[in-house]
């Protein structure tokens, strides 16, 4: 997942060749080396930025399989949860703090397995949807049931499998820039590295061993059927180029009452940071906690 095509430049294209030729060679030869060479990318974490957080938090520190997951607490009143994507850390969501902190929420962010300064998860510098939903689950079990949980690009993968299986609950979700199944990502690999057909067969059985999921079930639209779905809005914006739009659109089209806003120009990160993205997922959120109270009046 790491390799990103639309990335290269002229200075890359003779080693990336290279790269392409020994994976076809393999294709033919060696299918499950190459399957072997392939997971390295497909689960290896690209590089991230780390900024400040917003003054005022506490710092935690929880245990998720057996390693130290650290986060930062703000506020008092029912808890949101910020979950990061990909490579991310919990400072990408930081300017969503400060309003939910305002409207009288608790938030709650933490760097998933071998992101930020967490621990490193099973493999140094590399991660996945499963292990960074047990770390959801952990950090949840000690700050407390969720009134939202608002997660970007992987980060709602993982939630929604948080929510399949039981490992937390709660009353509204929001998905920036979602990944929505991991198959929408694995031609870009295969493209990029030029493996053939046996190769993948092998590189999603390797992946099924690690996980304990195979690729199709690793999908929110099918996750959406075996979920009690909370309201849901999704943001997202139509020249992303790392999340497919169309997926996000197949996801509310599937997903009874939920809602789509879609923004232009702002791609994957930059959509976090937008003011008018902020104010419409706070007013969401704000929207929950209201009704709840109309409801025990």
């Amino acid at each position: 997942m790491a390799l990103d095509s639309a990335q290269k430049s002229t200075n890359v294209r003779p080693s990336q060749h290279l790269l392409r030729g020994a994976f076809r060679v393999l294709e033919h030869v060696a299918p499950s080396l190459g399957a072997r060479w392939a997971d390295r990318w497909w689960f290896a974490l690209p590089p991230s930025r780390v900024t400040e957080l917003p003054p005022g938090h506490t710092p935690f520190e929880v245990r998720s399989q057996g390693r130290t997951i650290r986060g930062h607490r703000w506020g008092s009143g029912p808890v949101v949860y910020l979950v990061h994507g990909w490579g991310g850390n919990e400072t990408q969501l930081g300017r969503l703090v400060p309003p939910l902190v305002a409207s009288g929420f608790t938030v709650v962010t933490h760097d998933a397995p071998s992101h930020g300064t967490s621990d490193a998860g099973e493999v140094v510098g590399q991660s996945h949807a499963v292990e960074m939903g047990h770390a959801i689950d952990a950090v949840a079990a000690v700050h407390g049931p969720a009134h939202a949980v608002i997660a970007h690009s992987m980060g709602g993968l993982a939630t929604g499998l948080t929510l399949q299986h039981g490992w937390l609950g709660t009353d509204r979700l929001v998905l920036i820039a979602p990944m929505v199944r991991i198959s929408d990502h694995l031609p870009t690999l295969q493209a990029g590295l030029g493996f053939g057909p046996r190769t993948r067969a092998r590189l999603e059985q390797r992946a099924l061993r690690r996980v304990g999921l195979a690729v199709e079930e690793v999908n929110l639209v099918r996750i959406a059927d075996e979920i009690d779905k909370p309201p849901l809005l999704v943001v997202h914006d139509r020249t992303d180029r790392l999340a497919r739009y169309a997926s996000a659109v197949q996801l509310v089209e599937h997903w009874a009452g939920a809602r789509l806003t879609t923004t232009e120009g702002l791609g994957h990160q930059r959509i976090l940071a937008d003011d008018a993205v902020v104010r419409q997922v706070v007013a969401f959120v704000v929207a929950g906690a209201l009704e709840e109270l109309d409801e025990t009046a």
